[in-house]
């Protein structure tokens, strides 16, 4: 049963993540995509071979709790069970520059230990606006209160863009949650998948990208 339930070729499924391009747009100053091309077809080489460099807060990516406070561990540490499982996900269409609360939810108990949010405030992943909304240490609170063990939102960041004490990274710090940024969930309709979004073992780093998908249930 297991195995039809993670056959994508039978189920429907989205895909979350943002296409990586020196394009997207990555926070001021941090840095942006590239990719240096070592060996091409093309050139007559026998064989394609690129590095690339960029910033690991890039696209869709999972925050470790190393990004946000000195105590805490890199994502190749992260426990990967947050990244897979259950997930909800719901629409909190706001102005720019919120915070969302719980009273943005209607308070509704949640029906996953993964939660992901929709806002509509970063609706082009390649066009960097910090007019973006963000959660609050409220919401984080009352999530943690509901048994969340992960949750994700459609923009850069969980908080506001020139939040320099990171209110609400420090609340899921508090609490041990997981976190995801960056995702694209225009086209999803609200209600429940299966979340798949594992981040890389990058050993010391403060996040990973991830390739986040949502399977239908």
């Amino acid at each position: 049963m297991l195995g039809a339930m993670l056959d994508l070729t039978r189920q429907r499924w989205h895909d979350i993540t943002p296409p990586i391009t020196p394009d997207i747009a990555v926070f001021p100053g941090d840095t942006p995509f590239s990719r240096d091309v070592l060996l091409a077809f093309g050139r007559g080489d026998h064989l394609a071979l690129s590095s690339i460099r960029t910033t690991v807060h890039l696209g869709a990516h999972a925050d470790a709790p190393s990004h946000y406070h000195p105590d805490g561990i890199d994502i190749a540490r992260r426990e990967l069970s947050r990244y897979l499982g259950l997930c909800e996900v719901r629409t909190a269409l706001v102005p720019p520059r919120t915070r969302l609360t719980p009273a943005h939810l209607g308070h509704a108990p949640l029906r996953a230990p993964r939660l992901l949010l929709r806002t509509g405030t970063f609706p082009q992943p390649n066009a960097w606006t910090p007019e973006f909304a963000a959660l609050s240490p409220e919401l984080v609170d009352w999530l943690a209160g509901e048994g969340a063990v992960l949750v994700g939102i459609d923009t850069p960041s969980v908080d506001l863009a020139d939040d320099a004490l990171l209110l609400s990274h420090a609340a899921l710090f508090r609490h041990d949650l997981a976190v995801l940024e960056g995702l694209v969930l225009a086209e999803v309709p609200d209600g429940l998948y299966l979340l798949i979004a594992l981040p890389l073992p990058l050993v010391g780093a403060d996040a990973s990208p991830v390739r986040a998908i949502l399977v239908e249930l």
